[in-house]
């Protein structure tokens, strides 16, 4: 499987706001006899959550600041 680029991340959040906004905006409606209904908006901060989490660690290698350790040496 292909690695997840930061832009396709990045992508993916901004769907998720949207998605968010669109339900914040009614769960549920009618257009000419057809209805609507949003996915729940635990789903939808769930997957902001972990989008967000990746685009922060995407980009923290971007820039260089991978994760960071602390090594002690063995006195």
């Amino acid at each position: 499987m292909a690695a997840i680029t930061l832009e396709q991340a990045q992508a993916q959040l901004a769907k998720y706001i949207e998605a968010e906004s669109k339900v914040l905006e009614g769960q549920s409606y009618m257009i000419g006899g057809r209805q609507l209904t949003r996915v729940n908006m635990i789903h939808i901060r769930d997957g902001i959550k972990y989008w967000s989490g990746l685009v922060q660690e995407l980009s923290a290698r971007a820039s260089g600041r991978g994760r960071s350790r602390i090594v002690s040496p063995n006195w």
